[in-house]
């Protein structure tokens, strides 16, 4: 096997390996392309598994969350990146294993967090309530 082969053959490992435009075992997902098993999701693109979640991509796993991207295992998350098993998350990034945290980054296993500074939880949701509606964050 030459180089020249060797690339030919991962191209081509790559392409079929990418998802496909069609929806897979969807139940009710509108306006998704790419996705498999997932039902009641919207405006998403390349999820698994994933179930009511909206203008979502490459996520698996995932429950009630709007606007997230890569997160695997999570619930109730909004405009969340690279999670993994949390919940209620706000504006994170990277945390694992976490609940209530809003505007957190590389936490794990914490709960109502802010900026990664910890808070009581009648501070926390006091001073979320605040900022979701100051940034217009709907928290449903």
């Amino acid at each position: 096997m030459t180089g020249a082969d060797f690339e030919a053959a991962l191209r081509k490992l790559v392409a079929k390996a990418l998802p496909a435009q069609g929806n897979v075992a969807c139940l009710a997902c509108d306006q998704s392309t790419g996705c498999s098993e997932c039902t009641f999701c919207t405006s998403s693109r390349g999820l698994a598994r994933c179930h009511y979640c909206g203008e979502c991509a490459d996520c698996v796993d995932c429950v009630h969350c709007v606007r997230c991207s890569g997160c695997l295992a999570c619930k109730h998350c909004i405009d969340t990146e690279r999670c993994v098993g949390s919940a209620y998350l706000v504006r994170c990034v990277g945390c694992s294993s976490c609940t209530y945290c809003f505007g957190c980054v590389g936490l794990s296993s914490r709960d109502f967090h802010i900026l990664n500074e910890p808070y009581t939880r009648e501070a926390y949701f006091e001073l979320t309530r605040r900022l979701a509606r100051e940034l217009r964050i709907a928290q449903g």
